[in-house]
């Protein structure tokens, strides 16, 4: 079990990417593609990886020395799988002039991945020529259609330079696409909206590709370590009054790396959109009256006062389960940007059958759900933003608070685990998925109570009150 933040995990390239044998991985935009690329071929040659690398455009001439093994595109399928076996990391050239190299066709790319063994395929896929931002030209990128993973990059330096050519590639394309204004200071905002757009970074990504964006130079702590975490949440996050608009076939990320490229663990976080399934259905017979909808503080009730706290601590999208009186459920969170998910066991279902609601009701961008009780008014942001920070700097795949070393709500649990949850009998607990995990699972040490409470009888709910000073 982990504890705190003494824990924190120490993160490669290779894991940030969730890089798996067979994958096709390309690299756009600006700010660090060639070094990304160079660098996650290292890591996995050192595990004994058999890398193959190239550009579809080209790259600086002195990257080559930073390259174990060279062979060119046109080479023999056998000696490219021999310099494999001998380098693990060979990069295919075709011309090399005194500053540039090109990269293999994309014909050829096809045929060397039906004919050599490597492991993984690293694809500079774009051109930026040293900047630190990018809008494509309309021939760019050039993304092989067998691309698995795209990843966008950004160098957070860009932030406060000027949008003008000296700073940002092609700054006019995004300036014709936001009106930002040539020669403005670039704000955080503007990193986040060129970094999710698909006419932008996710220009030219395959429809099945997954797409994890970089942001680069990014220090391991202060405040701008604090402003890449700010852009990679707005990255991920829709808009509000886009949510429902949004096309079912729109690409948006799966997540963002936070790091520096250069650096032996090179990244310190990779936010990942995160759900809330807030389970609010249950018929309160101890209570004597539906304890989600009681008065809580600022004119809200207890479920208002929830589906707000979630928002402040920028959580991606929340379903709430509805049940008995779900109607006046749905009218209360829905206005709050929350969804509702309708329980149709739940006087019976305990519980289970409602996470089991939830989790269904989540779209499929979620990569991990946070189980909020309806009826624990005391959950604080600050506790929220915790265990999402645990689950981004990689302590553990389930994550939990603790007070006095025992755990509390909300637990978020990575969608790896999701099935295994669905799939448990009628008679069965979240726990049991939980605890047999146990060895996922990180604790976030917390100073209070308010993740053990609730407000289950009437005696609860004024003690509730009183601790949060509103009696």
């Amino acid at each position: 079990m982990l504890f705190g933040q003494r824990c924190a995990k120490l993160m490669k390239l290779h894991r940030a990417f969730n890089i798996q044998r067979g994958d096709v991985v390309a690299f756009v935009g600006a700010g660090g593609k060639t070094s990304a690329m160079i660098a996650l071929g290292h890591e996995l040659a050192d595990m004994g990886w058999r890398v193959l690398a190239t550009t579809t455009t080209k790259i600086g001439r002195d990257q080559l020395d930073l390259m174990p093994g060279l062979r060119h595109a046109d080479a023999a399928v056998d000696d490219i799988s021999e310099a494999l076996n001998g380098y693990h990391f060979v990069f295919l050239h075709t011309e090399i002039d005194a500053e540039r190299v090109r990269g293999a066709s994309l014909e050829r790319i096809s045929e060397l991945m039906d004919t050599v063994d490597s492991d993984v395929l690293l694809i500079e896929a774009d051109g930026a020529r040293g900047r630190l931002m990018k809008a494509p030209y309309d021939h760019e990128p050039v993304i092989p259609s067998e691309t698995t993973l795209v990843v966008p990059v950004v160098a957070l330096d860009v932030l406060g330079k000027p949008l003008d050519d000296d700073h940002v590639y092609n700054a006019q394309g995004i300036n014709n696409r936001y009106g930002f204004g040539i020669g403005n200071r670039i704000k955080s905002p503007w990193v986040a909206q060129v970094l999710r757009d698909e006419h932008l970074s996710l220009r030219g990504a395959p429809d099945r590709a997954r797409l994890i964006a970089l942001i680069n130079q990014v220090p391991e702590s202060g405040y701008l370590r604090g402003r890449a975490r700010l852009i990679a949440q707005l990255a991920l996050r829709d808009p509000s009054e886009n949510r429902r608009r949004r096309h079912p076939t729109e690409r948006r990320l799966n997540g963002v790396a936070l790091g520096s490229v250069r650096a032996l663990d090179p990244i310190h976080e990779v936010q990942r959109p995160v759900g809330a399934v807030v389970l609010a259905a249950g018929m309160s017979t101890r209570m004597g009256q539906m304890k989600v909808l009681l008065p809580w503080a600022d004119d809200r009730t207890i479920i208002e006062h929830i589906v707000h706290q979630l928002n402040l601590a920028r959580v991606d999208h929340i379903v709430v389960v509805t049940g008995n009186r779900g109607d006046e459920v749905k009218a209360l969170v829905e206005p709050l940007g929350a969804v509702t998910a309708y329980n149709q066991d739940y006087q019976q279902g305990e519980m289970l059958s409602s996470m089991k609601t939830g989790l269904a009701a989540m779209p499929g961008y979620i990569a991990a759900a946070m189980v909020t009780l309806g009826d624990q008014p005391r959950i604080q942001p600050k506790t929220v933003s915790m265990v999402m920070a645990a689950y981004a700097e990689g302590r553990g795949n389930i994550v939990a608070p603790s007070y006095n070393m025992r755990r509390g709500h909300p637990i978020l649990i990575d969608r790896h685990y999701w099935n295994d949850m669905l799939a448990l009998p009628a008679d069965g607990a979240p726990r049991d998925v939980i605890n047999a995990n146990k060895d996922h699972i990180a604790y976030v040490l917390v100073d209070n109570d308010s993740v053990l409470k609730d407000v289950d009888t009437p005696a609860a709910y004024q003690e509730e009150r009183r601790k949060a000073g509103l009696d």
